[in-house]
């Protein structure tokens, strides 16, 4: 592997799924790099780790971009709204393969400028959630920013269900659609 950022970046992003607590000194051996060329690129295992999660928030913002979230909010069409949200949740199932680590470590999720830029997001999304309750294709009684949290919790717990073996990562996007849109009870 070479040792321009993008590639280590890509290393690292690969083990810490793996291997969230990985060293620098793993993360370089990941790379293919010495030490002191990942130390070039990343003065910290906090830089790197902030970079990794700036990169992780981008590709949310992507994905709401690309699916208009405000602009399928404001039409108010259920069938629409309901497309996307199937597409947003495949595409974040997608996202978690290469974001998964960034979803619960600790330095990014205390970040001040990355916690913001999540809450933001976040209120991008929930615009889709509340024309998803007035059209009826989320249940209207529970709290409006109960279902990213319930979407980010199965993103947690799909990571997690496929390493350890417990689901098929191919499965993962429909059980999360499921559970969100009809829960656990049977129909």
């Amino acid at each position: 592997m070479g040792s321009n950022r993008e590639d280590v970046l890509g290393a690292a992003q690969r083990l810490l799924n793996a291997d969230p607590g990985a060293s620098m000194s793993t993360i370089a051996k990941a790379a293919s790099v010495s030490r002191a060329t990942l130390h070039r690129h990343f003065e910290s295992r906090e830089a790197l780790l902030l970079e990794l999660g700036t990169r992780s928030l981008d590709q949310w913002e992507r994905r709401l971009d690309a699916a208009g979230v405000e602009d399928v909010a404001a039409a108010a069409d259920a069938f629409a709204i309901r497309a996307t949200l199937e597409a947003l949740v495949e595409g974040y199932v997608e996202d978690s393969d290469d974001h998964a680590f960034a979803l619960t470590d600790h330095v990014i999720l205390a970040n001040e400028a990355l916690a913001g830029r999540t809450q933001h997001l976040a209120d991008r999304e929930t615009v889709l959630f509340a024309a998803a309750q007035e059209a009826g294709v989320v249940r209207a009684d529970l709290p409006l920013r109960w279902f990213g949290h319930s979407v980010y919790g199965q993103l947690v717990a799909g990571r997690e269900a496929v390493r350890l073996g417990d689901v098929a990562r191919r499965d993962v996007a429909h059980l999360v659609l499921s559970t969100l849109l009809t829960g656990i009870a049977p129909s």
